[in-house]
Order: structure tokens, then C-alpha cells, then sequence
């Protein structure tokens, strides 16, 4: 059968069948019937969604949109639900935090000075040097996604504590 014959047979151009040949969809040499049944068998496989070699996988690409459809709803649901929120406004938020903080801390030993009259100036410089090393602490902040919860640099540091007089 020739491929005009069978495209003809088929609803198809004689360019379609020699793509469909070129791709060995059809398998040239053979017989119209063969190339009848090798035809029917690729529609079927199109339509089910399986994908030949190099061919797009229509079910998996459907999948995937789903899936990833379904990520986006569940984020806007926790963003609308307020458990989530995007990390640029976390991070303005924890800057806000920090500045109001620090001018809290900047002010403790000034405070502590007036209100004691037992304190030296040296017990003034041990607390002042405690809201310091603080306050440092939080500047260096990191999230880490190894460890959320900081539980590896608390320990870390509690072997470096420095001793109380």
C-alpha cells in the first residue's frame, strides 16, 4: 500500500503517514492491514495519554499541573488562615522587633545605674558587656532549614557560658 493509499484510508496526508513512518509508528514494508493495526494501536496509546519516545506524556503533564495547582491553593489557604506569610514580611517584621529591643537593652544599665547605689562601675561594665554579647547575638541572627528551632547552636553555646563571680 502506498502512503498516499493509506492516508487516504485513514483521513490523514501522505506527509502525515511519512512522518508516522520516519517515527516508525508505521513500519515501512508493510501491508495496509499491518499499518492499520500499528496506526490504531498509536491513536489508542495517544488517547490513554502514554507517550512514545520523545513524545509529550499528556497523563503525566496533567499530573503534574494538578499537583502543582494544588500546592498553590493550599499556600493562598494558609497565607488567608494567617499561617504562612511571604518571608519578606517576616524579615520587616523581626527588623522592627529587633531596633525596639535593642533600644530596650541600650537602656537597661543606664536604668540599673540609677536605681542601685550598691553597684560599681565594674558591675555596671560585667552587665553592660552581658546586654552587649545579647544583643550580638540577635544582629547575627540565621535561619538555618538544618536546624528551625536553633537547638544545635543552643548547645553549642552552652558549653561556652561564662562563669558567674
Amino acid at each position: 500500500m502506498t502512503q498516499t493509499a493509506f492516508g487516504l484510508l485513514v483521513g490523514i496526508s501522505q506527509q502525515a503517514v511519512s512522518d508516522l513512518l520516519r517515527r516508525e509508528v508505521l513500519h515501512a514494508g508493510g501491508t495496509g492491514e499491518i499499518w492499520l493495526h500499528q496506526y490504531c494501536a498509536h491513536l489508542r496509546e495517544q488517547a490513554a495519554g502514554r507517550a512514545a519516545a520523545g513524545e509529550l506524556d499528556l497523563a503525566g503533564e496533567r499530573a503534574r499541573l494538578a499537583r502543582a495547582q494544588s500546592e498553590r491553593i493550599e499556600m493562598q489557604n494558609a497565607e488567608t488562615r494567617r499561617e504562612s506569610a511571604p518571608v519578606v514580611l517576616l524579615e520587616i517584621a523581626l527588623a522592627s522587633v529587633g531596633r525596639k529591643v535593642a533600644a530596650i537593652l541600650e537602656a537597661v544599665p543606664v536604668k540599673i545605674k540609677r536605681r542601685s547605689k550598691n553597684l560599681t562601675a565594674e558591675d555596671i561594665e560585667i552587665i553592660t558587656a552581658e546586654i552587649n554579647k545579647a544583643r550580638n547575638i540577635a544582629a547575627s541572627a540565621q535561619f538555618d532549614m538544618e536546624d528551625p528551632d536553633g537547638s544545635k547552636r543552643d548547645s553549642e553555646s552552652d558549653t561556652e557560658r561564662p562563669e558567674v563571680a
